[in-house]
């Protein structure tokens, strides 16, 4: 394990590189149509490649040729690049001499940006090298910069350092007029109940949407009851970008969020590749380091392969107070509508 100081010295790297990308974003955004950057580039197993995307893909590769720390040699996993030579940098580097893998996800909300209608998010994990064994928990180092819609004057931009609690997370809002940085305070909800709170599970597409709301509904009736009249209200939102999704669970919006596609579209005998990778979950050590909870449905810890194809399934929460109450109910409905 690196020291503090190594992690923090790669946290500035990291940040500056999210900053830089946000920028040639923003740029690309305010000097092209929109119809121009929602072309689709290609599509590759992970997803969908837009022409935005692949805007962020060189602003990541000339940024990481030019600025990576170079005694810190890398590895980059990202959309678009997984079925070509591996990328490191110092360029050239042979994998087996990386000391970091880097998983980023350049732009996680594509859609909401190019439509201007919600903000997507540039994500980022860092973890020890340990060549395809790399995974998820593995990471220690996390960070997420806002790409603000065309109304927006502020950027929020959060990082935090594995095992360093809320005294490592490092959160700030950017003026995008002034370029002046103030501290931004984060804290999930310390709500001990849903009622009248934001929870929700991912339903963005047609596939599985019956299925994940009968789950969804059943598990608000094993924990208040089938009696329609005195059901607690409970609010939706559907924001399709995970580092959003967490983001609304660090300000304190939301008290749940969760993503049930993989076992959702295993149960109906669906093959898709809209649904959750580890490049888009890449960031919740954040929420956790916040006091945030992040598992596995079936309440153990996420542990994804550092690549661009693994689906994967997640429930997160505010607090433990809360994924208390619904750890054992959610288990017990998941095993009885996907059995």
């Amino acid at each position: 394990m690196s020291s503090t100081a190594s992690l923090e010295s790669l946290r500035t790297a990291l940040l500056a590189a999210q900053d830089h990308i946000r920028d040639s974003v923003l740029a690309a955004r305010n000097a092209s149509s929109n119809d121009a950057l929602s072309a689709v580039s290609t599509v590759t197993a992970a997803d969908t490649i837009y022409a935005i995307d692949k805007v962020s893909e060189e602003a990541i590769a000339h940024w990481f040729a030019a600025n990576w720390p170079k005694d810190e040699p890398v590895e980059l996993v990202l959309e678009g690049i997984e079925e070509g030579d591996p990328v490191t940098f110092p360029e050239g580097t042979p994998v087996a001499r990386t000391r970091w893998k880097c998983i980023i996800d350049p732009i996680d909300g594509t859609r909401g940006i190019m439509y201007d209608k919600r903000p997507a998010w540039v994500l980022a994990g860092l973890a020890p090298q340990r060549g395809p064994a790399t995974n998820t928990s593995d990471i220690v180092l996390a960070a997420m910069t806002e790409l603000p819609t065309t109304k927006q004057w502020r950027s929020d931009q959060v990082s935090a350092i594995a095992g360093a609690g809320r005294t490592g997370l490092r959160a700030e809002s950017l003026h995008l007029f002034t370029g002046v940085r103030q501290p931004l305070l984060l804290r999930p909800s310390s709500a001990t109940d849903f009622r009248h709170g934001f929870a929700s599970l991912a339903r963005f597409f047609p596939e599985g949407k019956a299925l994940t709301a009968q789950i969804e509904e059943r598990l608000w009736q094993e924990l208040y009851g089938t009696d329609h009249k005195n059901l607690p209200p409970i609010f939706d939102d559907q924001y399709i970008s995970t580092g959003g999704q967490f983001h609304e669970l660090l300000a304190g919006h939301d008290r749940m969020l969760g993503d049930l596609r993989p076992l959702v579209f295993a149960k109906l005998g669906l093959t898709s590749s809209l649904v959750c990778h580890p490049y888009d979950i890449c960031t919740e050590l954040i929420l956790r380091e916040a006091g945030g909870v992040v598992e596995k449905p079936d309440g153990t810890r996420l542990d994804a392969p550092l690549d661009t194809v693994s689906p994967v399934a997640w429930i997160a929460f505010a607090n433990e107070a809360l994924a208390r109450q619904v750890r054992p109910i959610l288990a017990r409905v998941l095993n009885e509508d996907l059995a």
